[in-house]
C-alpha cells in the first residue's frame, strides 16, 4: 500500500465532490472517551466538518465516562459489522482495547489512535497526536522557572487522570517531572518517584469534581501545597475551587495540558499559570483526510520523521514568559484554541 504524507492527497480526493471506494460511499467512525469533555466535543467537531467536505458518512461513539472500555469496544464492533472504511479511537483502555482494534484490522478496516496512542503504539496503523511528554515537559520547565530558587522547595500536587498505565495521563505526569528538574522512576508509570518535593498523587477522571475532591485529598495530606500540576483543565478549574475554598487560589502555581478555549481564559483570569495547547480538531481533520485517501486506493499515512507518530503540535500558553522556554501569549492561543 502507497503511504500518505498527510496533506497532500486530501485535496485530490474533496476536489470531486465526495470520497469513493470501489464506487461505494465511504463510512468513518469516531470512537471518543466521553462526548462531555471539550477537549472531544472540539475533536467531534473537526471531524464532522472534514466529513461533510469529502462527502464522508460519519458515525460518532463515545463512552460514558473516560474509562468505559466496554462501549469503546462495541463502537468498534458496530463499525465493523457496518462496513466502515476506517475508526478514528481514542481509548480509555490502552492495552485491553487492542484487541478490537485488531479484529477491525483484519476485516480491512483502517484504525488510526487520535491523542492517545495504544499500547503497543502499532496496535493501530497509526497515530495522530500531541507529544504528551513534552506538553507536560513544558509546562515543567515553566513552572521551575518561574518559581526560581523556590523551586528547590516546592511542594507538589499530581492531579492525574486514572490509575497509572500507559497513556496521556502517565506522558504528561512523567514529562512535568521532567520538566520541573524531578528525576524518574519507571517513565512508563506514575507515582514511583522519590523526591520530597511530590505531596502526592490523586486521579481526577479529567473533570472538575474529580479535580476538586484530589485537591481537597491532597491538602489534607499537606495544607502548605504551593504547584498544582494536572492532567487537564477541568480538572485544573476544579482544583482552583478548592484551594479558592480555604483562601490560598492567590499563592498556588496551577499548570495544565490541553489549551481549550476555556483554559486559555482561565489564563486570563488568573486560574491557571500556563497550559500546553494541543490541536484536537485537526488531529481529527488529518484522521478523516487518512481514511479517506486510504478508501480511495489504500495509501496509509506516515509518521513524523523520527517519531513512532504523527506529531500534530503544542505550544506553550501563558502571558507570563520565561526565558529559555518558548511560549505564546494568551492572545495567541486564544486565536488558536483546539483548530
Amino acid at each position: 500500500m502507497k503511504k500518505l504524507l498527510i496533506g497532500t492527497a486530501f485535496a485530490a480526493i474533496t476536489s470531486a465532490g465526495s470520497a469513493m471506494a470501489d464506487g461505494h460511499a465511504v463510512t468513518a467512525c469516531l470512537i471518543t472517551k466521553t462526548d462531555t469533555n471539550p477537549f472531544f466535543v472540539k475533536m467531534r467537531e473537526g471531524a464532522e466538518a472534514a466529513a461533510a467536505e469529502a462527502g464522508i458518512t460519519l458515525r460518532s461513539f463515545a463512552g460514558q465516562v473516560d474509562g468505559d472500555h466496554e462501549t469503546q469496544v462495541a463502537a468498534i464492533e458496530t463499525c465493523i459489522l457496518d462496513g466502515a472504511s476506517g475508526i478514528l479511537l481514542t481509548a480509555s483502555d490502552t492495552s485491553s482495547i487492542v484487541g478490537a482494534v485488531t479484529q477491525a484490522r483484519d476485516a480491512g478496516l483502517l484504525v488510526i489512535a487520535l491523542d492517545t496512542p495504544l499500547n503497543p503504539i502499532d496496535a493501530a496503523d497509526a497515530t495522530f497526536a500531541t507529544d504528551n511528554f513534552l506538553a507536560g515537559e513544558l509546562i515543567g520547565q515553566w513552572a521551575a522557572a518561574t518559581l526560581g530558587d523556590d523551586a528547590a522547595n516546592a511542594k507538589i500536587a499530581m492531579l492525574d487522570l486514572a490509575v497509572s498505565q500507559p497513556t496521556v495521563g502517565v506522558l504528561r505526569d512523567q514529562g512535568f517531572l521532567q520538566g520541573f528538574g524531578i528525576d524518574l522512576g519507571d517513565p512508563n508509570k506514575w507515582g514511583d518517584e522519590t523526591d520530597p518535593r511530590i505531596v502526592g498523587n490523586d486521579v481526577t477522571a479529567g473533570n472538575e469534581e474529580g479535580g476538586r475532591t484530589a485537591m481537597e485529598n491532597l491538602l489534607a495530606v499537606d495544607p502548605e501545597i504551593n504547584v498544582v500540576y494536572t492532567i487537564n483543565e477541568p480538572a485544573a478549574a476544579g482544583a482552583y475551587e478548592a484551594l479558592r475554598s480555604i483562601g490560598r487560589e492567590n499563592d498556588v502555581l496551577i499548570v495544565s495540558v490541553d489549551g481549550g478555549c476555556p483554559g486559555v481564559q482561565n489564563i486570563a483570569d488568573g486560574v491557571i499559570g500556563a497550559t500546553s495547547q494541543q490541536y484536537p480538531l485537526r488531529m481529527a481533520a488529518l484522521g478523516i483526510e487518512a481514511i479517506a485517501a486510504f478508501a480511495e486506493d489504500g495509501t496509509l499515512p506516515e509518521n513524523t520523521p523520527g517519531k513512532d507518530f504523527f506529531d500534530t503540535g503544542v505550544a506553550l500558553v501563558t502571558d507570563q514568559p520565561v526565558d529559555g522556554v518558548e511560549s505564546i501569549s494568551v492572545a495567541e492561543g486564544t486565536e488558536l484554541c483546539w483548530g
